[in-house]
């Protein structure tokens, strides 16, 4: 078990992206397309955090084209390049699956001033 650990602790990232639960966040990802590679931004809200250590994912929550769209993001990705938090919000939840069923204005988050 002890070698599975240490196996883990080379594979983690020095400095993990700050990111609360609420927060709008700007999510840089490379995509493999043939043997090009380019880097693809997702923005949406931070709606869970799930794990910890190596397996430690976020979920990210956007509207496009007026369809939902969810991606789960490994923080500890090679593929995740960097996560920059456009603005914090204010909850007062761990998982916001309740902005599943919202629409519109509804399914904003008040921003936290800081």
């Amino acid at each position: 078990m002890d070698a599975l650990k240490l196996i883990a602790q080379d594979s983690l990232k020095e400095t993990a992206p700050v990111l609360e639960i609420g927060d709008t966040v700007r999510v840089h990802v490379k995509i493999r397309e043939g043997e090009k590679e380019r880097i693809q931004v997702f923005e949406g809200t931070v709606i869970a955090r799930r794990g910890s250590g190596v397996s430690e994912t976020f979920t990210v929550r956007r509207i496009s084209y007026g369809v939902g769209v969810e991606r789960v993001f490994p923080i500890h990705s090679p593929n995740v390049a960097k996560v920059d938090v456009v603005r914090h919000g204010r909850v007062r939840r761990s998982k916001l699956y309740y902005l599943r069923n919202r629409v519109g204005k509804a399914a904003k988050v008040k921003e936290q001033i800081r």
